[in-house]
């Protein structure tokens, strides 16, 4: 009966030491293997060279644009400008106001522009970047004439464009640029924020927004 026991316990006993030393073998690690002797690590440059600028020294000059969206001063590059100031381009948040989106649209604008459901224009993407196109295009047709007569213009220093003042308009309403244009900054609008239209005038100012075309009746229709 003992002999039974033995080998029901011994030997698998035996057989998983004889694993662990086959599988686990004791090893000592050699540390020279990553010693730093010897190697130069200083990588300190001096501060005349750290200041060089790539055409001063050997540097290679650095294309951007090759692995990164440049976006400039174009079209694209205002709405995205605007959008960040808004809400930092995110799509699906909305503000302590009820504005809503990455380009922080009340309801009642939406409305104008043929939308007339906040949640499904909050979680569609594609609408809010109609509306935002067809909402420029409406504002630039109803300040057409301002465009006309102040583009180039300056007011308490600040250059007038066509950009800066689409981007006003989104901010405060295109009767409010009227305003401020019309009495030649003495009408200042500022949101709950502190943004005013100068600031925006002046921030949004120098884009290429030619693409949007002045549109009366422009809607934001998927």
């Amino acid at each position: 009966m003992l002999k039974k026991i033995t080998n029901y316990f011994v030997i698998p006993f035996a057989i998983c030491v004889i694993l662990m030393t086959a599988l686990f073998p004791k090893t000592t690690v050699d540390m020279t293997n990553f010693s730093t002797e010897g190697l130069e690590l200083n990588y300190t440059v001096s501060e005349d060279i750290a200041m060089l600028s790539p055409t001063e020294g050997t540097f290679p000059t650095i294309t951007y644009d090759k692995y990164f969206p440049y976006l400039g001063k174009s079209y694209l590059g205002f709405k995205e400008a605007l959008a960040f100031k808004e809400s930092r381009g995110n799509y699906f948040t909305v503000n302590d106001f009820g504005y809503l989106g990455k380009y922080q649209f009340g309801a009642e604008t939406l409305k104008l522009l043929g939308v007339y459901n906040p949640q499904f224009f909050l979680y569609t993407p594609e609408l809010q970047e109609k509306a935002f196109l067809a909402n420029s295009e409406r504002n630039k047709w109803i300040l057409r004439k301002d465009i006309a007569r102040f583009v180039g213009k300056e007011i308490h220093g600040i250059t007038i464009t066509e950009s800066g003042i689409l981007a006003a308009a989104h901010l405060a309403g295109p009767g409010s640029v009227k305003k401020f244009l019309r009495s030649f900054g003495g009408y200042n609008y500022s949101d709950a924020y502190g943004s005013s239209i100068s600031h925006y005038m002046k921030r949004f100012s120098g884009y290429d927004t030619s693409f949007i075309k002045p549109n009366r009746r422009a809607k934001a229709v998927l």
